[in-house]
């Protein structure tokens, strides 16, 4: 995607800027295995083309969700690029690519040859082994956006799954100091207070909600401009996200309400909530094998059955895909 990162006259956002894609409902993508435990490419491929087909603007690769840390350097390289093949070319969609290098140098490395590539954002997980500083994280968020600068980034905050421990004032000065650094991915629980927060800031700091969608309708009220959940029923994500922002809260809440007891359940630990979306991808035939590379989640049977209820519930809006 080729882009004019100029601002407009009255100092709006670009024509054409990435960042403006990350709106409503942005999936992180799945990565499907083989029974042997080989990367499935072919059905990656599939996946990207599903999340793309739904009518979203924009995707994430990998995060936590695409099981990124159980991922070799060459398959993730191989993966992206069957993810920016599909996207490069694209101006109505943006290629979200995900760096998690602890080192500041290998995470600047990382981003940059992201960008070069063809991404379209960096989405950032900011070092979080062995508990650095808040000065140290500070440093290593501000080299790797001005090593892609003006390329926007969105800075991942997750304290559940990596400690980390950020506040508004931070995010704001980070900001101030790096225009590029455009969007904050907000999975603390609850998210709300901060993405409130950041949308009173002055310029606002724009908040996507993560962590399945478990507080969407609470994010979107206090404005979030997008969730990123990740894909294996997209269309409910996208649907829920519709009849927000059409105004409809109430038919919003009702849709949500009834996904709820399942997110909120498979969330208690993110490699239950990879298990129960592999199943679910399989079971709605994107791809042939649910496995979960080692160590993982194992559903059990009362697990299998609660995938097997919601794909009753969810019958109509959730087609076969095989």
């Amino acid at each position: 995607m080729v882009l004019d990162t100029r601002p407009t006259p009255d100092g709006g956002p670009a024509t054409g800027d990435a960042a403006q894609l990350v709106r409503g409902v942005s999936p992180v993508l799945e990565v499907p295995f083989h029974a042997d435990g080989a990367v499935d490419v072919a059905g990656f491929g599939r996946v990207v083309d599903y999340v793309l087909g739904t009518g979203v603007s924009s995707v994430m690769f990998p995060g936590f969700a695409s099981e990124y840390h159980k991922l070799s350097e060459a398959e993730r390289a191989e993966l992206t690029d069957v993810l920016l093949s599909r996207t490069r070319d694209r101006a109505d969609v943006a290629a979200i690519v995900a760096v998690q290098d602890h080192a500041t140098r290998l995470a600047a490395q990382r981003a940059r040859s992201a960008v070069d590539a063809g991404a379209d954002l960096i989405n950032l997980l900011p070092p979080h082994y062995l508990s650095p500083s808040r000065r140290a994280i500070q440093q290593h968020v501000g080299a790797v956006l001005a090593a892609v600068a003006p390329t926007p980034v969105v800075l991942q905050y997750a304290p559940s799954e990596t400690g980390t421990s950020l506040d508004a004032a931070t995010l704001r000065e980070l900001a101030g100091e790096h225009p590029n650094l455009r969007l904050v991915k907000v999975e603390s629980s609850p998210p709300g207070r901060l993405i409130a927060e950041l949308a009173a800031a002055e310029p606002p700091l724009p908040s996507v909600e993560g962590y399945a969608g478990v507080q969407l309708p609470d994010a979107f009220r206090r404005g979030a401009v997008g969730t990123q959940p990740g894909c294996s029923f997209t269309e409910l994500y996208v649907e829920i996200w519709r009849r927000f922002e059409a105004g409809d809260h109430a038919g919003g809440d009702e849709l949500h309400r009834r996904l709820l007891p399942y997110i909120s359940y498979w969330m208690l630990d993110t490699e239950l909530i990879i298990a129960a979306e592999k199943l679910v991808s399989a079971r709605r035939g994107l791809f042939a094998d649910p496995y979960c590379r080692e160590p993982a989640h194992r559903l059990d049977a009362e697990e299998i059955r609660m995938v097997d209820r919601f794909l009753a519930e969810f019958d109509t809006m959730l087609p076969h895909l095989g």
